[in-house]
């Protein structure tokens, strides 16, 4: 089982690109940038349906570490990722389009956005080297894309001088990720990637594209399971959930699901039909556990939201049908583990069909909690189980190179 400590979290990963950086381009970066992954405590599946999230960003980083390039040959981006052991070579000149490697695209995206607000002040993106290194798990469910989008928005704005308003951050990547690597995602990831605060997770409205941050108490950590089951979000299987929450809102003659309730649902049966009956409910009974389990913890009843966890997790089992067997091994482990131990709930988090399940539970067993959650996870699938905790992390941006150079450790 790995272990999420300090060790693991933004100090390593910067001394990590920091050095690698060097190595590959033989000078020390002069740009040093970070994005956070996320876990969801509730809210699944309602960002695209303009609903509620409750969304937390957690001590695992994408950093870029980038220095100015000579452009021999043209403005480029030369960007190479670490941990997949692949470079891109991007042309700034032109409007940057889609390209292999298919990672790259995160990137492109974000370029693409720049090109169009510079070209506005006529200004151009310079050239650039750039490394990529994170501690993100990718297809984990984790929000590492979004993580890649915000970092290089991150490092662009110092790049060219042009800073953005978070929203309109946020909401650039969101267009990179729906044009450039084809997921028709919601806001909550790329929002919460820019807003991410370490006092605690954000409620985020998706519909009026607002957030508050809700405590979380000093005594509490959420542990997260690695299933080691990658999705891709991009096969098809998430288009469709959304594809059909849209049909299901136009049946029921509403803008999206947000405007619909319980009542509204269970009346139009015959008119959704049964996959948009499921789907529908999903959305309106998720959205208020997503409400009420933010007024839960601002009044420190984590039984309570961990109640809703358990139910979040079976509809979207049920209902929206995006768990999996792996999944729901680690959710019906926690629940037998139970209060008494420590477990307050778990769920499945992230678009699913593989990925992380998130357990919330006192601090102090976590350690006894995960090893049994690891000996019934090997039992049933014959692997080990990586898993980490993490409290709310802060939410990266501007780094000091010079803080992690060589000398760094």
């Amino acid at each position: 089982m790995t272990w999420g400590t300090h060790s693991y979290g933004l100090e390593r990963v910067a001394i990590d690109a920091t050095r690698a950086f060097s190595d590959r381009f033989g000078r020390a970066p002069a740009w040093l940038v970070a994005a956070p992954g996320r876990i969801n405590l509730i809210g699944e599946h309602t960002d695209y349906n303009g609903g509620y999230v409750l969304p937390m960003t957690i001590d695992r980083y994408v950093v870029i570490a980038a220095s100015p390039a000579a452009a021999l040959h043209g403005r480029r981006m030369t960007i190479h990722s670490e941990s997949l052991g692949s470079t891109a070579d991007i042309g700034l000149d032109a409007e940057v389009g889609r390209g292999a490697p298919a990672w790259s695209n995160y990137v492109r995206g974000v370029l693409a956005g720049f090109q169009k607000r510079l070209a506005e002040r006529r200004l151009e993106i310079p050239a650039v080297d750039a490394l990529i290194a994170s501690n993100l798990p990718r297809g984990g469910g984790l929000s590492s894309s979004a993580a890649l989008e915000v970092a290089t928005a991150n490092l662009l704005e110092l790049v060219t001088g042009l800073r953005l308003a978070s929203l309109e951050k946020a909401l650039m990547c969101q267009t990179a990720e729906h044009d450039y690597a084809g997921v028709p995602c919601g806001l909550m990831d790329q929002l919460v990637c820019v807003q991410g605060d370490a006092r605690g997770p954000l409620l985020i409205d998706c519909r009026a594209q607002v957030a508050r941050r809700v405590p979380l108490d000093d005594g509490v950590t959420v542990l997260i399971s690695n299933t080691g089951i990658r999705h891709a979000l991009a096969d098809g299987a998430y288009a469709q959930r959304r594809a059909e929450c849209e049909a299901a809102a136009r049946r029921l003659g509403v803008a999206c699901l947000r405007e619909a309730d319980v009542d509204t649902v269970e009346g139009a049966r015959q008119i959704l039909g049964p996959v948009g009956h499921r789907r529908a409910r999903h959305v309106v009974t998720e959205n208020a556990r997503t409400v009420r389990a933010a007024e839960l913890l601002e009044v420190g009843d984590l039984d309570g939201v961990g109640a809703l966890m358990y139910e979040s997790h079976c509809s979207l089992r049920d209902d929206y049908e995006v768990s999996c067997p792996e999944l729901d091994v680690l959710v019906d482990a926690a629940r037998e583990i139970g209060s008494a131990a420590g477990v307050y709930g778990a769920r499945m988090t992230g678009g699913g069909f593989g990925g992380c399940a998130i357990t919330l539970l006192r601090t102090n067993p976590v350690e006894a909690v995960a090893r049994e959650l690891e000996r019934r996870f090997e039992r049933f699938t014959g692997r080990s189980l990586d898993a980490f905790v993490s409290r709310p992390a802060d939410g990266g941006g501007r780094l000091d190179p010079g803080r992690f150079g060589i000398g760094a450790s």
